[in-house]
């Protein structure tokens, strides 16, 4: 690769070689995902079997992604899209981050589409499946080197709680933001056990675990996306797992909220499959840090001020990026917190 682009390597790329009796034009043919595919970047996908996503633009290095494919790949995690390699060049005199190359996983359907699903249908035995991969994800990461340590203060996270509560009562408007403001005593009280000293490990976390990072494929599941979280700058890598078991719990909440709007699922049987779902899945995910001799990984108390956190956020991302998508979280909350219990 000639100056000033370089590649990292993590896997060995498929051949893409074709025999000497087929038709081409000398090169694999390419294909994009297609319009109807929301995507902050943009990926090819060449020879349907290597996924090129290029970032638009280009961001600088340090970048999460590279290392974690790294230690993916030593680690022997397999539920995703195999890593093959990371293109980086130096512009305006820093390495910045162009592409990244992983395998075209075949009949691949992300979670907002095949969880969704999943609700109208009432089923929830998948949920045993995510729960066990996530728990693979994490032991596998909880590995990762340069680990500041085995607990914190709960300070830090009490105080960006606090933040994202703040700031989805200042950005919710209308009747939600009324009705939000008649809840924040009772989200408050419950993000008050951030504010108590962490002892649980803190491990690097995939940092934007949702069910739509989750792809349903012809082999099984497969975790993506390990760029971090688009919409929040600043946060720590490094995190109790609960961060990332509170952000996927609460997506199959948001996906019954979307399964009631857009397919007319019944509101009380989709509130019944997310809960069943949620118990589903923590099961297996506790059990399988169990097999791995680490049940340490998870404080289950700090799952629920994380899921409202969680739900903080998704108003603040609504308000700013998606206010179609307000209508999710506000339906989520709103099962929290019914109107009998605060009249």
């Amino acid at each position: 690769m000639p100056p000033p682009f370089a590649v990292r390597r993590f896997l060995p790329l498929p051949t893409l070689s074709h025999g000497p009796g087929d038709l081409h034009t000398g090169a694999p043919g390419e294909r994009d995902f297609g319009a109807h595919v929301d995507q902050t970047n943009y990926s090819v996908i060449v020879d349907e079997r290597v996924v090129v996503k290029w970032l638009t633009p280009p961001v600088p290095l340090p970048h999460p992604t590279p290392e974690i494919f790294a230690h993916l790949v030593e680690a022997g995690f397999n539920d995703t899209a195999p890593p093959y390699a990371a293109l980086t060049a130096v512009l305006d005199g820093r390495e910045h981050l162009l592409a990244l190359v992983t395998g075209y996983l075949p009949q691949a359907r992300d979670g907002w589409e095949w969880c969704v699903d999943e609700a109208v249908a009432g089923t929830v035995d998948f949920a045993a499946e995510l729960g066990r991969l996530a728990a693979d994800l994490h032991l596998a990461l909880s590995s990762f080197p340069v680990s500041p340590g085995t607990g914190t203060a709960g300070g830090p996270l009490a105080a960006r709680a606090e933040e994202a509560l703040a700031q989805a009562l200042e950005l919710t408007g209308g009747e939600d933001g009324d009705w939000l403001a008649t809840r924040a005593g009772a989200m408050r009280r419950e993000l008050a056990a951030l504010g108590t000293e962490v002892t649980t490990p803190l491990i690097r976390i995939h940092g934007d675990l949702h069910v739509g990072q989750i792809l349903s494929w012809r082999d099984g599941y497969a975790v993506i996306d390990f760029d971090g979280n688009p919409t929040l700058t600043g946060a720590d890598p490094y995190q109790p797992a609960a961060r990332d078991v509170a952000q996927l719990t609460t997506s199959l909440e948001h996906v019954a909220q979307v399964a009631i709007r857009r397919r007319s699922a019944p509101p009380g049987r989709t509130a019944e499959w997310a809960r069943r779902g949620r118990a589903t899945l923590l099961s297996a995910y506790k059990d399988r840090l169990a097999a791995g001799h680490r049940p340490d990984l998870l404080d289950e108390r700090l799952i629920r001020p994380f899921e409202v956190e969680q739900e903080c956020r998704e108003l603040i991302y609504a308000a700013r990026h998606l206010p179609r998508w307000r209508y999710a979280p506000m339906g989520v909350l709103r099962t929290w917190y019914p109107e009998e219990n605060f009249a």
